[in-house]
């Protein structure tokens, strides 16, 4: 049967409203769709933060060359991403297949696993932002860190699990309108900002804070330092680039995964840019860096007056409603996909008639309520979730794009049609996500394993469920050295020689 006998069989199977298997029929969606969920993934929490936490590292010489690193970077794992939905068609779920077609099946589990708790991470990030944005009109709600806040933000999590919960077509459709909802007001913001831009304050900001030029900047710090200082950050904002192949079971066609990817990142790209340059033209970086998040609402404020607070506010809120809703689904999907595959106990992959992972959505509501709770006891609620979120993200990024360049560089046909650009794809997107490992610093890596180590324990669970062997020679040592790191990680915050 060739592919598109294969995608007919699934549009009629989905038109029957069931498949085969008596399993609830994939809902399919279109290439407009898969973008918003790009976009709508990528555009949430971050985007409002980029002004004072770009400021806070480097001056606009190190943020163009930060946004110039990490755009290019990002866009060779978008089209990696892109490459592997045609040459792969057959893997669903992105990330977590990827891995473990390349690199086994514990691999696979942890890019899997790793990647959900990245996603659940992120959603308390969002969490923590609308409160603190709504902590200046209600005190009480502080930084989103109060008990209060905690308490409210709870409350939203469960709402959301019943929305998503009703169905993916009615999850999906939402996404496409809040999407374009929330680039209203930060096309604004952009636009504003250029109306009042002042030049001799962005000359002033050239290389920060600290300095008035040459390789030093901020706090004497070199310009490569400032770059780096910055790497955490852009893969906070970058992340859900894959989110139209973490959803590619529900493509009506398999090349729509491709230009969705593609197509979401540019768009993203240039707003995230245009909003962080801008930013340096409105107040002196020492100001900037100083500002309480959403920062964005601090420099509108700035530009415009108090009413400009209150419309990044507005448009904030919406904003997050959106991603995290966007994120909700991927989380579930890659889950489910894992527990369908067997490398997750069968629980979840439960699914209800309205073709939704409920057991993966359960479990992914009850994790971001723990991570909830634990970021009330972190001294920077917002800056550990988002860092954490990042660093959990970069091993399943690694995998995605080693596989790319394992497939380009294994293909049988040397002079295969595009091959030479697939193995220059796959090495630029591997070197890049290694230099954000380094960036990111062995820190929050060794408190990534804390999270992983333990989670090995729902694959035994899988592989008992299915009377197969515990773990294979190749898989004891690769767990071994997870679970070391994990104790270096446990003994770091102990010490105090790690602090979160």
């Amino acid at each position: 049967m060739t592919t598109s006998d294969a995608q007919g069989g699934q549009s009629a199977a989905s038109a029957g409203g069931a498949s085969a298997s008596g399993a609830p029929a994939s809902v399919k969606v279109g290439v407009v769709t898969l973008a918003a969920i790009v976009v709508g993934s990528m555009v949430g929490a971050g985007v409002f933060s980029l002004p004072s936490r770009f400021a806070e590292q480097t001056g606009v010489v190190g943020a163009l060359v930060a946004w110039g690193i990490a755009g290019l970077g990002m866009l060779t794992l978008a089209i990696a991403f892109q490459r592997l939905a045609v040459r792969r068609p057959d893997l669903d779920a992105g990330v977590y297949a990827y891995a473990k077609e390349g690199f086994g099946e514990l691999l696979g589990f942890f890019s899997a696993f790793g990647y959900w708790a990245s996603a659940c991470v992120g959603n308390v990030t969002y969490w923590v932002l609308i409160m603190s944005t709504v902590g200046a009109v209600v005190p009480a709600l502080g930084d989103g860190d109060t008990v209060l806040a905690i308490l409210v933000s709870s409350i939203g999590l469960w709402g959301f699990f019943l929305l998503v919960r009703r169905g993916v077509r009615e999850a999906t459709a939402l996404n496409r309108i809040v999407t374009i909802a929330k680039l209203v007001p930060i096309l604004v913001f952009v636009l504003l900002a250029l109306f009042v831009f002042d030049p001799e304050v962005f000359a002033g900001n050239l290389f920060g804070s600290g300095a008035a030029g040459g390789a030093a900047s901020v706090d004497g710090a070199t310009l490569f330092e400032q770059v780096q200082g910055t790497m955490l950050v852009t893969v906070f904002v970058f992340l859900g680039v894959e989110g139209a192949s973490v959803y590619s079971r529900h493509a009506r066609r398999r090349a729509d995964v491709g230009r969705a990817t593609v197509f979401g990142f540019l768009a993203v790209f240039a707003v995230f840019a245009s909003v962080t340059i801008v930013s340096y033209g409105v107040l002196p970086a020492a100001e900037l860096a100083s500002l309480r998040q959403p920062s964005m609402a601090g420099v509108l404020e700035a530009a415009v007056g108090p009413w400009g607070a209150v419309l990044v506010s507005i448009g904030l809120i919406v904003s997050v409603l959106g991603a995290y809703l966007a994120w909700t689904l991927m989380a579930a999907e890659v889950v489910f996909m894992a527990a369908r595959d067997g490398d997750m106990p069968r629980a979840l992959a439960r699914q209800n008639d309205r073709d939704v992972p409920v057991g993966a959505l359960l479990a992914s509501t009850v994790f971001g309520q723990a991570i909830l709770v634990v970021a009330y006891f972190s001294t920077d609620a917002f800056d550990f979730a988002l860092d954490m979120t990042s660093a959990l993200a970069l091993i399943p990024y690694l995998f995605a794009a080693g596989f790319m360049l394992k497939i380009a560089v294994g293909r049988r046909a040397p002079g295969a049609r595009g091959r030479a650009g697939d193995v220059v794809i796959g090495v630029i997107a591997t070197v890049y996500v290694v230099f954000l490992l380094l960036g990111a610093g062995l820190t929050y890596v060794l408190v990534s394993f804390i999270v992983q180590a333990p989670a090995t324990i729902l694959f035994l669970l899988a592989r008992r469920e299915q009377g197969r062997r515990m773990l294979r020679p190749g898989e004891a040592v690769i767990l071994a050295l997870a679970v070391a790191a994990a104790v270096v990680g446990v003994v770091g915050l102990a010490t105090g020689w790690i602090v979160l």
